[in-house]
């Protein structure tokens, strides 16, 4: 069961976050015409990668697991989430074969977001905030850039981070095994393949994290308490001695 935070004023964000969950899946960049150098090298590994992430999407879909893409708006103010969709099903782009593999359904979330990290000048923190999330499942493109960024930036902000390393991909195969031997020595993530992780032990994971972030919201208050109620005993009794 996900704990949402409860000094949130509202706790669905005024129905614009319906769910709850202690785990989130990311897509970063799978929505991508991949018309840039390199994009010919990139596709041949994101193309076996997005075949395990559209399984993974099924899989965590189906526990209760809420999906977002977090996209690049390829540099274009003007764009949405929908228009960019459509370039890369409708127009004939390397990214197409990805794109159908990971069309967003309608119960997904998406956040666009300027530059590398997911988290940078996005709305992305607060989602997950109004969510309850403690974990989070990273995948896409690259591995070596956006997903990276993405997850020091979540390590940060002291999300527990999972990154299947048969979901990323980079231009290099060499750059995503080193990304990925990064984020799992450093970020301390956890890469084992998306067929071998158990969400159940995900979730019992996030249950002791929220404990233990209760416990010390909890602590931290009563000795507020504690605090105050000292101090208008001390301001009391300096004014009996007056």
């Amino acid at each position: 069961m996900a704990h949402r935070n409860p000094r949130l004023r509202n706790q669905d964000l005024h129905g614009n976050v319906p769910d709850q969950s202690e785990v989130a899946l990311l897509l970063i960049d799978v929505i991508n015409d991949l018309e840039f150098d390199g994009g010919e090298a990139l596709l041949k590994y994101a193309l076996p990668a997005a075949g395990k992430i559209a399984a993974l999407k099924k899989r965590l879909k189906q526990a209760g697991v809420p999906v977002i893409y977090v996209n690049d708006n390829f540099g274009k103010w003007q764009s949405d989430f929908k228009k960019i969709v459509s370039h890369c099903l409708d127009d004939d782009v390397r990214g197409k074969p990805i794109a159908r593999l990971l069309v967003p359904e309608d119960d997904d979330y998406f956040v666009l977001k300027p530059k590398h990290s997911g988290f940078f000048s996005t709305t992305l923190d607060l989602l997950l905030q109004y969510l309850g999330v403690h974990t989070l499942i990273l995948t896409g493109i690259a591995g070596n850039n956006c997903v990276l960024f993405t997850a020091n930036d979540a390590y940060m902000r002291d999300f527990h981070i999972v990154v299947p390393s048969d979901c990323a991909a980079s231009i290099q195969e060499e750059e995503n095994e080193y990304a990925l031997r990064q984020m799992e020595q450093v970020l301390k993530a956890d890469i084992r393949p998306s067929t071998e992780f158990d969400l159940n032990a995900l979730q019992e994971v996030d249950d002791c994290a929220a404990a233990d972030s209760e416990k010390s919201l909890r602590t931290k208050t009563e000795d507020y308490d504690a605090g105050k109620r000292q101090r208008q005993r001390a301001a009391t009794e300096s004014g009996h001695t007056r």
